[in-house]
């Protein structure tokens, strides 16, 4: 789903009064949801989530848990098999020990005869078919909760109590005292734990040339920010939506404009490994790494719920 969010999902507004009687379908969902019967795996499945829609950080956050773990385990990624989620899968194919399942439980299925493997799904927590035995939930520091109302009229997928049911939230970018104190009046005892990306190849980029930055996530937000941070010059930006399927002709509009305008081009890794099937234009690449704050903690956290 190519995905623009609407600014009424920013702040509660006449529109928001108007939609909120169609969030009772949504709720209509969660409710059918909820009933189900949870399968208990045979092996211990983590779930990094959200209840805000996009752009909270899921999958760098998989990444790194994958390189936190494998020094005492067999990892595996497991994603559900959605078409516009091509991107996703092909990051976590090149960094992680991907299967890519039609549904949770069968993907479960294929690793449980060796006891030994933990699963990290990359989204799910609103699959209520499956039981994890870690369940983290991740924020934007940048998005919050938004309005905090359910689809359709804010960008929330659950009602924000549900943060009862699980176990740490991870909060990605700098500290937002209001999302925190949020986060605390739904489950005070809730783990919070925070993080933030770096730019692993800045050497790849001149300070003094000049760039057209463009992405398709999301909160691209974080991404223009984070080139700011490292004093990369963007004269020249193009937000697309989120797991945006790139055509020629949208790859022939920033290179014209590029060329136009002098201009280098960078986009994010998630993006490129979309767009490096064209060969007809030249594109770096934003390499990042997720620092998390107080990893030692965190670390403590994941074995100690394993």
């Amino acid at each position: 789903m190519n995905l623009i969010k609407p600014n009424f999902w920013k702040n509660n507004n006449l529109i928001v009064f108007l939609i909120w009687p169609l969030t009772l379908i949504t709720r209509l969902f969660i409710l059918i949801k909820n009933n189900k019967i949870a399968y208990k795996a045979k092996i211990n499945c983590i779930c990094v989530g959200n209840i805000y829609l996009g752009g909270t950080g899921k999958t760098p956050l998989v990444i790194k848990l994958n390189e936190i773990l494998k020094k005492k385990y067999k990892i595996f990624t497991i994603k559900k098999n959605h078409k516009d989620q091509i991107d996703e899968q092909k990051l976590l194919k090149k960094k992680t020990n991907l299967i890519i399942s039609k549904s949770r439980v069968e993907g479960i299925k294929r690793l449980e005869k060796n006891k030994k493997n933990i699963v990290i799904f990359d989204d799910g927590l609103q699959d209520k078919s499956i039981s994890y035995k870690i369940k983290i939930v991740c924020f934007s520091s940048i998005s919050g909760v938004g309005n905090g109302k359910l689809i359709p009229a804010g960008p929330l997928r659950e009602d924000l109590s549900e943060l009862i049911n699980y176990d740490a939230v991870f909060i990605n970018g700098k500290k937002n005292k209001y999302l925190i104190n949020k986060i605390k009046k739904y489950n005070k005892n809730i783990k919070i734990f925070s993080g933030r990306y770096i730019l692993k190849n800045k050497k790849d980029f001149n300070l003094k040339s000049k760039y057209l930055a463009f992405c398709g996530i999301g909160t691209p937000e974080n991404f223009f920010n984070l080139l700011n941070e490292n004093k990369i010059k963007i004269k020249e930006s193009i937000i697309f939506p989120d797991h945006f399927n790139y055509k020629s002709s949208d790859i022939n509009k920033i290179k014209k404009l590029a060329i136009k305008k002098n201009l280098k081009i960078i986009t994010t890794e998630k993006d490129y490994v979309k767009i490096n099937k064209f060969k007809n234009i030249k594109v770096k690449f934003a390499n990042i790494d997720l620092h998390i704050d107080k990893k030692t903690n965190f670390k403590k956290f994941l074995l100690k719920g394993l």
